[in-house]
Formats: C-alpha cells, structure tokens, sequence
C-alpha cells in the first residue's frame, strides 16, 4: 500500500526485496513501548569507561578532585577513529581507576568517575541553529567532538563513517529495532519525532544525499505515525514500513528489504551507495549541531518480569545498572540474570555495578519462568533448522564444527564474517547449542591472530629496517675510514714530497756556498802569493844596493 502524499510506503517482499531466513520470537515489548519516556533522579556516582565506542579511548584532561561542568570534556580523541568523553552532570571527579566494564567478560577497565552536585550545571555550549551556513568539514568535526557513535548497538564514531567521499544513492534510517523486548527507538520515535527528522536533515546536508528511506516495522503503529507527521510534504524523505521480522533491521538485511539489493561478502553499504544511521543517532546529530549538547545520555529500555515497573528510560551516560533497576522495582530471583542488550543479541552481566554506556540500548531483568536458561548442549542432529533461519545464508551447523575444529582458514572461506550473530540459529536448534557462541569464540581468536601476525610483521619490518640502517652505517663508517686513510696517505705523500725537495735545496745551496768559500780561499792564496813574491823582490833590490 502506498500513500503518495506522504511518501509512505508498507513494504511486503513482492514489493522492493526480502531476505533470507529470520524468525519470528515473541516480540514482548510492551508495556515499556506504550508509556512516555521517563528521567531518573541522579545516582551517588556515574562511572564513564574511558572507551565507549570502536577505536581508541582517549587522552585523559582531568584529575581526581577537579569540578568539572556538565558537557565539559573529560578526555581528548587522539589518533584516528578516537572519541572524547564528556561529563553528564556537574560535579567532582571523584576517581580515575579501573571499574568492571559492560561487556561479557566482567574485566575492569579504565574508567572516570564523578560524584554529582545535583546542580547539572552547564558549561559552555557551541551551538549552531542554522547548519546550512556552516561548511561540512566543520559539522564533521562538531559531531566528533561532541562524542558521537552510532546508537544502534555497533558503537562506530559517526563523524567518521559520514566523512567517507562516496557518492550516495540512498540514505537509510533505520528505525527497525527488531529485537524482542527492546522498545528504545519506538519511544524515541513517539516522543521526538520532530528532532529525529531535524537530524535527518542535518544527514542529508552533509552527505549530499537526496533520498532517505525512513525504515520502521510495521508493529510500530505510534512511532509511525509521529514520523509521517514530522516528514510531512518532504519529497526527500520516503517512509517505509517493514514487516515485522527478526533480524530486519541488521544493516544488510534492511538493505535487501528495502531495495532487493545484496551487499557483497566482504563489502560495505557504502561500497555499493548506501549510508545507514540509527533514529537514536539522528537525534544525537540535531541536539549536538542545532543546541550544542554533546552525547551525555541515551534512552535505555528496561523491562523483565523481575521489574515492578517496565518502561524507557533517560539514563545519563555512566548510571550504574543497579541504579535502573532499583528504580523500576527489582524484585531478583535466586540466581537472577540481569542482560544487557536484548535476549538474542545481548550478554548476561557479571555484575549490575556496571555502568550504561553509548551503546546500550536494554537492560532486561527476566524471570527464569519467562526466560528459561538455556539447556545442556546435545549433539547436533543435522536437522537444517539453523541453515533455514540464517539471514546470511551461512551454514551454521558447518561453521560451529570449523570453529571447534580451530580450522580458520576454512572459516574464511565460509564466510563467518558475514555472520552478524544476531542469534537466529541458536533460538530455533532443538540441540540448543550455543552456535554464536563458537562464532564469536572464533572471531576473536581470528582478530588475535590477526593482530599477532600484524604485530610479527610490524617486529620484521622494524628488524629489517634495523639491520638495512646498521648496514648502512658500517657502509658509511667503512668508506669515511677509506676517505680518511686515502687523506692521511696523500698527506704523507704531499709531506715526503716537500722534505724531498727541501733536502735537495738545502744540498743544492751548501754545494754552491762551498765552491764560493775555495774561490775566496783561492783568491786569496793566489793574493797572498803574489804580495809574498813581492816582498822578497823588494828585499832582494835592496840587498844589491848595499
């Protein structure tokens, strides 16, 4: 069905595209999904892992003790892909130390914390109402500096994937949220349609882009009507609604969905002109550009059969998880697994001391009557169950032997990259066997391998280059040796040369001062002679005369 002066369009698969496999669990989203999003009184502490996001933390511009304001940056983006940090409320930096993070793992990481005043007092905003008069370059550099990563769970700093210069055919919304129980951006949708839209433009005038597919399921009756409102006559922006189907809003399989195109193995969206954003970080963009704000909080959908009250909620950035769940009336079970994110595609927690970071989206507290944990893994009976429900067309049952096997070379060949671990398989094997459980076991294996033999080549090349500068040297010391020897050895040569011809002169000098002195003597001998034969003429004369 189609209404043109909307530009809505309900999407079926004979419409633009499908995808293969998916599921269809029990979406479970109400009641949070049915009430107005609600703001929490401030916690005792907020603690802020210094790296929320893909890539690099960074550097650190505070120290315990110092006030800081809200929105004032705690840390600095260093190298490329980093994000900074900002303060979510006014306070005092209480401590910078290693707290438990939000990951499976449990493992500490570093982390600022900040004791709020109860003042939320701001510090300096850049705000920036008419973005069309600004150059792209800096909008760019807004967004980064304002902390952004995508908001729909992958944690990618914005700024840098809009910064890529590929020419786009469409700009994509996604605005899905398939996964059961998670209600986040249907609320968001509900309630700031209007800004939603507004960072949407923001998107368009920066990419350059003017077509957006607006995508929504079609079990999202409230948020679709708030955005078709705030579209309004925009020819630019198409809405889309999808069926209800999990995992439709994984970026390639929305892609699919809504123009029957593939994206390649090994590819991104980008690669083929597609650019996907979730509505969360839409919203994030408008209120960072138009009113200055940096990242400092986010909706988070808490609900569970554990929970009095199940609802979305403003949650500041670093609001410990236990924080949430008292204040939506934790009753826990013996053994009670608190999860983050949704029951396909989240982790249970090590502990509710962990704080909400840029990427959470859920907290689910379930009872183990409306969860049961899963079961002992049996063997695999080769049913062909997982392959069916695979939305990448992956061989599940193939890819968890290859991955218990450690045969990663066959892994690649396979595909598991492709696989987007959205759980599908796991939920519908009658063996219950944790399949995305070896799939990440494997990637991470993969990724650590990779980065050793990185790591080896980077030692290699620095050790060739070592020994080329060493050789190098000696090189260079052998021939200044050679220069200098050939110096001293003409310089013995030029100085024999010049004793030789000193000799000679003074050889050539003392002959010639001798044949002078036997002249003289000569000359002189002769004279006396001569005045000798003289005298005796004159005796003789006078010896006659007498």
């Amino acid at each position: 069905m189609s209404r043109p002066d909307n530009n809505t369009i309900y999407v079926s698969s004979n419409v633009s595209g499908h995808f293969p496999g998916g599921i269809h669990p029990p979406e479970r989203k109400a009641p949070a999904c049915n009430k107005p999003i609600r703001s929490l009184p401030l916690p005792n502490e907020l603690i802020l892992p210094v790296r929320q996001h893909i890539g690099p933390s960074g550097n650190m511009l505070v120290e315990p003790g110092q006030t800081v304001d809200k929105g004032q940056q705690l840390t600095e983006a260093g190298l490329s892909l980093g994000l900074p940090l900002h303060a979510p409320t006014s306070g005092v930096i209480h401590a910078i130390e290693e707290r438990p993070t939000a990951h499976a793992s449990g493992l500490p990481e570093l982390a600022i914390v900040i004791r709020p005043d109860g003042k939320d007092r701001w510090g300096n905003k850049h705000a920036i109402p008419d973005y069309r008069e600004v150059e792209v370059s800096r909008l760019l550099e807004l967004i980064q500096q304002a902390g952004i990563a995508g908001l729909g769970g992958a944690g990618f700093p914005t700024a840098q994937k809009l910064a890529q210069q590929k020419p786009l055919r469409h700009l994509i919304i996604n605005g899905v949220e398939c996964e059961p129980y998670i209600a986040a951006d249907d609320g968001l949708m509900q309630e700031y349609a209007e800004d939603i839209i507004a960072g949407v433009k923001i998107l368009q005038y920066i990419t350059h882009c003017d077509s957006v597919l607006f995508a929504i399921e079609n079990n999202k009756p409230k948020a679709i009507e708030a955005i078709r409102t705030a579209i309004g006559d925009d020819s630019q922006i198409a809405l889309k609604v999808v069926p209800t189907k999990y995992p439709s809003g994984g970026e390639k399989q929305l892609i699919e969905l809504l123009t029957g195109e593939q994206v390649p193995s090994g590819k991104l969206p980008m690669d083929i002109g597609f650019l996907m954003q979730n509505v969360g970080t839409a919203y994030a963009i408008k209120r960072a550009i138009i009113h200055g704000e940096p990242l400092l909080e986010r909706v988070v959908t808490v609900t569970g059969d554990a929970l009095k009250e199940k609802r979305n909620l403003w949650a500041l950035l670093g609001t410990p998880i236990e924080h949430l769940l008292k204040e939506s009336g934790f009753t826990p079970e013996n053994k009670q697994r608190v999860i983050m994110g949704g029951p396909m595609m989240g982790f249970t927690l090590p502990s509710i001391d962990v704080p909400v970071i840029k990427t959470t989206n859920c907290v689910l507290a379930p009872t183990e009557a409306e969860l049961p944990a899963p079961g002992s893994e049996l063997a695999c009976i080769r049913c062909g169950a997982c392959a069916d429900a695979c939305p990448a067309s992956l061989q599940p049952q193939q890819l968890q032997l290859l991955a218990k096997a450690k045969d990663y070379d066959a892994l690649d060949e396979q595909n598991l990259f492709d696989c987007i671990e959205c759980g599908a398989c796991a939920y519908v094997c009658p063996s219950e066997i944790p399949l995305v459980h070896y799939y990440r076991k494997a990637k991470a294996e993969i990724r650590n391998i990779a980065r050793e033999k990185a790591k080896a080549e980077h030692a290699r090349q620095r050790f060739e280059a070592r020994q080329e500068r060493l050789e190098r040297e000696k090189q260079e010391r052998l021939e200044r040796h050679r220069k200098a020897a050939e110096a001293r050895k003409k310089a013995q040569a030029e100085k024999a040369e010049t004793a030789t011809t000193d000799n000679k002169e003074k050889t050539e000098s003392g002959g010639k001062s001798a044949a002078v002195a036997a002249a003289i003597a000569r000359a002189k001998a002769k004279k006396a002679a001569q005045a000798q034969k003289a005298d005796e003429e004159n005796n003789s004369a006078k010896g006659n005369e007498s």
